[in-house]
């Protein structure tokens, strides 16, 4: 029996604990203090891309990094892509064009988003808190003609109106790869970065590209991708993050942890 009485004293104990952390019984001072504890909501990012596959499109690992990062970070995002045709479509087992084939940015890029995808012209920045742009040629062909005008080139209406509209609210843009040339053509004086500028025996293939953003008023930051937390650049002042990613010739995982930088970088600056 007192085995017995025991027992039922400890669980009697247990249900009064138990009562004593039902919002009812808390005081006022206890409920605000829970209250501020809250986790807060995740930023809203809008994730811009511009088709899907390196050649003609959005590159897809830096799109699945990206996305990775910000579901890591609490963020909530949202995937937008312009309703135009792709400047061409590249036979990625080749690294050439398909002749007489086309396809369109806003159809691709549902392959990356898994069919939850919207209209580039739809998107506003008083709905989110950032943006961030992949790499990929697409950004160069389809988003803007950067692969083919370079310094002159011209920017997809709706991409330089995000790109204004976020700017001028305050609101961090990321980009990475080649992106970067987008907020260099639109935002007149931002600081990014698309890696080296010396090709350095292949292994900044692209390092002209440094070069065209400075001719577009830009200013370039060197920036590598092998130490993660030197890999993005932040222009405080713009609020424009910017990461090398497939700019290099480097392992994966270097690539990932560059963008993961970047990514954290826009979600502090977002204040979400």
């Amino acid at each position: 029996m007192a085995a017995v009485r025991t027992l039922v004293a400890s669980r009697l104990a247990a249900v009064s604990a138990f009562a004593s952390l039902s919002p009812g019984s808390r005081t006022p001072s206890q409920r605000a203090a829970l209250h501020r504890s809250a986790p807060r909501p995740g930023a809203r990012v809008a994730l811009v891309l511009s088709g899907c596959g390196v050649f003609d499109g959005t590159e897809i690992h830096e799109a699945s990094a990206i996305l990775v990062h910000l579901s890591r970070g609490g963020a909530e995002v949202q995937i937008f892509a312009p309703d135009v045709p792709q400047m061409h479509v590249i036979d990625h087992t080749k690294g050439q064009p398909s002749e007489g084939e086309s396809r369109n940015v806003l159809t691709e890029s549902a392959r990356i988003a898994r069919g939850k995808i919207t209209d580039l012209a739809k998107l506003s920045a008083a709905n989110h808190d950032a943006a961030i742009f992949p790499g990929g040629f697409g950004a160069a062909k389809n988003l803007s003609t950067f692969a083919v005008d370079g310094k002159d080139c011209k920017v997809n209406k709706d991409v330089e109106r995000v790109l204004k509209e976020f700017h001028q609210a305050g609101k961090p843009i990321g980009l990475c790869c080649i992106a970067p040339v987008l907020a260099a053509k639109v935002l007149r004086g931002v600081e990014v970065t698309v890696g080296h500028e010396q090709e350095e025996g292949g292994r900044w293939p692209y390092a002209g590209t440094a070069e065209a953003i400075k001719a577009l008023g830009a200013k370039h930051c060197v920036k590598g991708v092998a130490i993660s937390f030197l890999a993005a650049h932040v222009d405080q002042k713009n609020k424009v993050v910017t990461t090398p990613a497939f700019m290099c010739e480097t392992a994966l995982h270097h690539i990932h942890d560059g963008i993961g930088a970047m990514v954290r970088k826009v979600l502090e600056l977002s204040g979400k």
